[in-house]
């Protein structure tokens, strides 16, 4: 076995590098989302189908992680990394040459199962190098700056769409990933000390032993049920900022970009309080938060008020609760799991994005013009994540940092 960096020396490059690869999952979604309902006009596909492009890459991300991360569990995070973006940057380029929504849903799915590699072996590197309360607080300082994505993502999705049409947002996604390709093969190290290590139980036992453990259970539950309140906005929101409020393209970027800042926002908090508060305290407060907005969110839907304010405004609140959610509940999963921390790492994300994927098919289906059925899903989803959490963490006696 080798011996990773020194956490306390890990290279700044390094980190640039696990913040924006963390996010390439959403830089994909995100940037495309503007060029979601043309892409339904040229391909003459409805709204549901054309969502498939969104809802499927969910999926394919969160499949692919099942994979990448046991393999980098075997075989070392770096060369596992570098194979997922190359992957990711060959499947994105072909994504701008596709001839009908069907080839394009499949490409956009090839491209998700490299993408899968980015987040899940950030998180597990970041395990390698740092114990759970200081994991915590530098996912969450990640999520900070990560949380540029879909501010700016939509944005500049958005004026490449204006300027060179929707086969450009591929192009420029091809181009990221060359970039994080290029920059992994330089700066990534190698940080699993027990790759190649001999001895593992089968797949299906670790699995179980994680699904097995209250805690971990908690964490990964709490994860998926506010990203897929997140999720239903993501997928929703074009649909219901362009086509029910009629903002345009560009202008939908920038409200989209203005519920980020929530995300930021919470992220930068929980940076602060965290360590003072622990890991449950943190995700109690960013489940009361989400549902709350989420809560206040829908009720001005079925009153019948339909504005840009009424939907950006709570899904702000909503997001500032999720930068609280996602860093602590990650930490707290994985921490406990150093041996298998790709697989506790993939587990999560598998289940957060399934079930955030298939929650907004199901949303998808009850579109009907107006902003109720999103909103409605958002509320939902706040509650639930309040409720869950709040039954599950009963369950152990014991609470991480």
């Amino acid at each position: 076995m080798t011996s990773p960096p020194s956490a306390s020396r890990a290279p700044v490059p390094l980190g640039v590098l696990l913040t924006a690869i963390v996010g390439v999952g959403a830089l994909s979604i995100d940037m495309f989302l503007p060029s979601l309902p043309t892409i339904a006009a040229v391909f003459l596909a409805d709204a549901s189908t054309a969502q498939l492009t969104v809802t499927l890459f969910l999926a394919g991300l969160a499949v692919s992680q099942l994979v990448w991360g046991p393999l980098s569990d075997r075989f070392g995070r770096r060369r596992v990394l570098l194979a997922g973006l190359a992957l990711y940057t060959m499947a994105g380029t072909a994504c701008a040459f596709i001839p009908g929504i069907r080839t394009l849903i499949v490409a956009r799915v090839v491209q998700a199962l490299g993408a899968g590699s980015g987040p899940v072996i950030a998180r597990a590197v970041v395990r390698d190098l740092y114990e759970p309360l200081r994991a915590a607080r530098i996912l969450a300082a990640m999520g900070t700056a990560q949380a540029l994505t879909p501010i700016l993502a939509p944005v500049l999705g958005g004026w490449v769409h204006a300027l060179a049409g929707w086969h450009a947002v591929f192009l420029v996604q091809g181009a990221f990933g060359a970039a994080f390709l290029l920059t992994a093969a330089g700066v990534v190290p190698e940080t699993n000390v027990y790759a190649g290590a001999p001895g593992a139980e089968p797949l299906p036992r670790r699995v179980a032993e994680l699904l097995g453990h209250p805690r971990y259970l908690a964490y990964v539950t709490v994860a998926a049920f506010m990203f897929g309140g997140q999720f239903a906005f993501i997928t929703g929101s074009s649909f219901a900022l362009i086509g029910v409020l009629g903002v345009s393209p560009t202008v939908y970027g920038v409200c989209f970009g203005s519920v980020a800042t929530g995300l930021m926002a919470g992220n930068f908090v929980s940076v602060k309080l965290g360590p003072r508060l622990g890991i449950d305290t943190m995700i109690r407060a960013g489940t009361l938060i989400g549902a709350a907005a989420g809560l206040a969110m829908a009720l001005l839907a079925w009153a019948g008020v339909a504005s840009v304010i009424s939907v950006v405004g709570p899904m702000f609140g909503f997001a500032f609760g999720l930068g609280f959610v996602l860093p602590n509940a990650a930490a707290g999963a994985i921490g406990p799991f150093p041996r298998m921390a790709g697989l506790a790492s993939a587990v999560l994300g598998f289940v957060q994005l399934t079930g955030s994927a298939l929650y907004a098919i199901v949303v998808s289906q009850f579109y009907d013009g107006t902003l109720r059925p999103m909103t409605t899903a958002v509320a939902t989803a706040g509650l639930a994540a309040l409720v869950v959490f709040a039954l599950l963490s009963r369950r152990s006696t014991t609470t991480p940092g």
